[in-house]
């Protein structure tokens, strides 16, 4: 079984949620189960051959003015990863379109997927969740979602908020226990 993570990332949080996924999705809680072969790559390096390699593709970005990332809110962050002040650092895999610009050039997904988000803690009328709207773009693909958009907390510093890797580490255990509920 092979899973993708795909991410987009501007200032490493959710680069090191998707690995923190990834781990959890590699656990393996018995010998006699299938192991889930993992893959974490940025959205740009995310290809038509390497998803269609995949039985589970999850996919996760930032908030950003309540939703995904625009190119004009991508900007806006590389703007304020330059002001010295502000203690921001671009994440590698920075540059590159978004995941906005990802599903428009999307064949069909017929996979089971899942969806997540850093975001601001607070209800999330305030806050926004591009989890809601990656979902929702895994869906029209084609994608079945094996669970519910899941929301991963940062500070207004910018940092994620404190055990908020291992939650995501658990949430990858949990997902890898659903898909292989789903293939039994």
């Amino acid at each position: 079984m092979r899973a993708v993570l795909i991410y987009e990332s501007m200032y490493g949080n959710t680069h090191l949620i998707a690995e923190a996924i990834a781990v959890g999705l590699g656990d393996e809680p018995s010998p006699d189960v299938d192991t889930i072969e993992t893959v974490v790559v940025p959205v740009s390096k995310a290809s038509h051959e390497l998803v269609a390699s995949a039985d589970l593709v999850v996919v996760g970005g930032p908030t950003h003015v309540h939703g995904m990332s625009r190119p004009s809110t991508r900007d806006a962050a590389r703007t304020a990863a330059d002001d010295a002040t502000k203690e921001l650092h671009l994440d590698p895999d920075a540059e590159g379109d978004g995941l906005r610009d990802w599903f428009n050039s999307r064949t069909r997904l017929d996979l089971q997927a899942a969806a997540f988000d850093t975001r601001m803690a607070g209800p999330p009328v305030f806050t926004g969740r591009a989890s809601k709207g990656i979902a929702k773009q895994l869906e029209r693909a084609g994608a079945t979602m094996l669970a519910a958009p899941e929301s991963f907390l940062v500070s207004r510093e910018n940092r994620l908020e404190p055990h908020e890797a291992e939650r995501a580490r658990e949430w990858g255990a949990e997902l890898a226990a659903a898909w292989r509920a789903a293939r039994a």
